[in-house]
């Protein structure tokens, strides 16, 4: 964990190079509007809305950085937040690592958060960082289940499939993001577990090293825009936000 005698500092990686393919077909997920502004600009500032972050660092596609940044930079922040955008590679998994890269000696706690998540209350980012700076190597937000959930033994698309295990629904959690981590250990994780080896997630990466990962409370408006219903409930979320809060 962070040497004492220095200030802690935090880091965000969002990686947005992906197509969002459930979304429909067009801009990339990350760039679609919402209430008017790009999610992905709505992920930074969620972000940056944590006085504890003093990086983010936004994975682009691979051949969209220099859109990416012109995107962001009409929308600035707060001079206390910088903001680098980095090209991305072809999988989640090695977008995150150039985003780790880009990540300079001095930061100790990094977070990784969903571009697809853009309405993430700072309150969340604030617990995770916090578990993180009080020692967990891996902390993830998350919600309890409201629904049963069901094992099957999968079938092809459209055949009925076998229930083999109805799992018990108060030992469950659906995680969200931001994921946070002691920096090294997330390196270590990335480096050493190879893509593919049944981790869908950051935590995932480092629950196969062996390293303890905890759970905080997550929110219920941190959900994941990830087909249009989604971006429905979103434009509510956000509408109710700005008529409240100020939100712009």
């Amino acid at each position: 964990m962070p040497d004492s005698s220095r200030p802690i500092r935090t880091a965000v990686v969002i990686p947005a190079a992906g197509r969002g393919v459930r979304l429909g077909p067009g801009t990339p997920k990350a760039l679609r509007a919402l209430g008017g502004t790009p999610m992905l600009v709505h992920a930074v500032r969620a972000m940056a809305a944590s006085r504890a972050v003093s990086l983010i660092v936004v994975v682009a596609p691979p051949d969209g950085a220099a859109e990416v940044s012109h995107l962001l930079h009409e929308h600035p922040l707060a001079e206390r937040t910088d903001l680098q955008v980095v090209p991305g590679g072809q999988t989640r998994q090695e977008s995150v690592q150039l985003g780790l890269a880009a990540l300079p000696d001095t930061i100790d706690v990094v977070l990784v958060h969903d571009a697809a998540r853009p309405l993430v209350p700072v309150e969340t980012v604030d617990a995770v960082i916090a578990a993180v700076r009080d020692g967990a190597p891996a902390v993830v937000p998350a919600l309890p289940l409201a629904d049963t959930v069901k094992q099957v033994d999968p079938q092809p698309h459209g055949t009925p499939e076998p229930v083999v295990g109805t799992p018990e629904r108060a030992l469950l959690r659906a995680v969200q993001t931001p994921q946070g981590f002691d920096l090294a250990t997330l390196r270590k994780a990335h480096d050493t577990v190879v893509e593919g080896e049944g981790a869908t997630d950051d935590a995932g990466l480092v629950e196969r090293l062996g390293s303890p990962v905890v759970v905080v409370p997550g929110h219920e408006e941190a959900f994941k825009v990830t087909r249009p219903l989604d971006l429905v409930l979103a434009e509510a979320v956000l509408a109710r936000r700005r008529a409240t809060d100020g939100y712009v």
